[in-house]
């Protein structure tokens, strides 16, 4: 969730949940130290800090002055496990959740208010761990969406049921204006929302692989200019490089939370 999402009093730009349901409209990274953590994503994606509304152990990530990211650090003291976490934009948060209960998925914390709405932290029925949001956005929320992140991943064990739950969790593909689309391209379920996308749901992950990078996870992709760079600067600051391609990394920071740097088009 946003930590520190605006009351649109006087301001301009501002889009509600209920015009972009469906979609992702936020990441947040839960950490165990914000210092540690704001050093190693300075570092690697070069991003800015200010504080967020909620208290010392938050933080809102910056890029180009715009906010981009999350953080809080309460991952020791909410016994929370370090990692990046996908918020959906919904209609309705307790419909939300009622739903996530019916279909056999977990509800670890919620629904919560946070004016000027109310957040749920969630799990599928495979164990994929993600937030929804009613309310508002902040402003100009557009920049964000079109700058980072490029886009989330779930990596799951059955890319069809897995996007029957969500569809039916988050209204995909219904018969509501403005709902977001469900296409099935080579092996893949991909998600649109106003002709762009979204989402990426691919099958092969393993539920009960003890290896959590190979278990069902939503994988949070940063579009960045220098893959390499960002490859090194990680290795510097106390993370590691999973996986590397020509335009692609897994990375994992110095906490252990797991993220994708990947190219920008055209680069």
């Amino acid at each position: 969730m946003n930590h520190d999402i605006p009351t649109p009093s006087g301001t301009k730009d501002v889009i509600s949940s209920h015009s972009v349901f469906g979609a992702p409209c936020w990441v947040s990274l839960t950490s165990r130290d914000v210092k540690a953590t704001e050093e190693f994503y300075g570092a690697v994606l070069g991003w800015q800090w200010r504080p967020a509304k909620l208290g010392d152990r938050f933080r809102i990530a910056l890029a180009d002055g715009s906010p981009v990211a999350g953080i809080a650090g309460v991952a020791t003291m909410w016994q929370m496990a370090v990692a990046w976490t996908p918020y959906f934009a919904v209609r309705s948060a307790d419909d939300a959740v009622a739903r996530v209960q019916e279909r056999m998925g977990t509800v670890a914390v919620g629904p919560i208010s946070l004016p000027p709405g109310r957040a749920a932290l969630l799990a599928d029925r495979d164990g994929a761990t993600f937030g929804i949001w009613e309310g508002d956005l902040f402003t100009d929320w557009e920049t964000w969406r079109n700058a980072q992140p490029a886009f989330i991943t779930l990596h799951t064990r059955d890319a069809f049921d897995a996007a029957i739950f969500y569809g039916e969790v988050l209204d995909w593909a219904s018969e509501s204006p403005g709902c977001c689309e469900v296409h099935y391209e080579g092996g893949e379920v991909v998600l649109r929302s106003r002709g762009d996308v979204v989402a990426r749901i691919e099958s092969g992950a393993l539920e009960a692989a003890p290896d959590p990078t190979i278990r069902p996870h939503w994988q949070v992709h940063f579009s960045v200019d220098d893959v390499e760079a960002c490859t090194r600067a990680a290795e510097l600051h106390g993370g590691s490089v999973l996986s590397k391609g020509s335009d692609e990394a897994v990375l994992r920071d110095h906490d252990g939370a797991q993220f994708t740097v990947t190219a920008r088009p055209g680069r």
